[in-house]
């Protein structure tokens, strides 16, 4: 599978999306994010294995914890993606309107 896919799958669930959405406003640690969410450390620390396989997201050790953020290798693949789509759908509409 692409990356792009990968990250795409992976925001599918909830969870995962809101946990990136805490991410995307700072990196934060498990308990943190575990804190603003109705789900235990040990989900949300699921959801971020799953989320740093899609790299979406990042580790770094900070003493004694580990802080989460944004990894944007996976944001830059599904972006990569949405703007060759979004290219093609316009020279598509462009070519459409030039038939007419």
């Amino acid at each position: 599978m692409e990356t792009y896919q990968v990250a795409f799958a992976a925001l599918g669930d909830p969870t995962r999306r809101e946990i990136f959405t805490l991410l995307v406003a700072r990196p934060r640690a498990v308990g943190e994010i575990a804190a603003e969410l109705p789900v235990s450390r040990p989900a949300v620390s699921q959801h971020l294995k799953v989320l740093k396989e899609a790299r979406l997201v990042r580790v770094e050790a900070e003493g004694t914890r580990r802080r989460y953020s944004v990894d944007h290798v996976g944001v830059a693949a599904m972006r990569d993606y949405l703007d060759d789509v979004w290219g093609q759908a316009l020279a598509n509409f462009a070519a459409a309107v030039e038939e007419q």
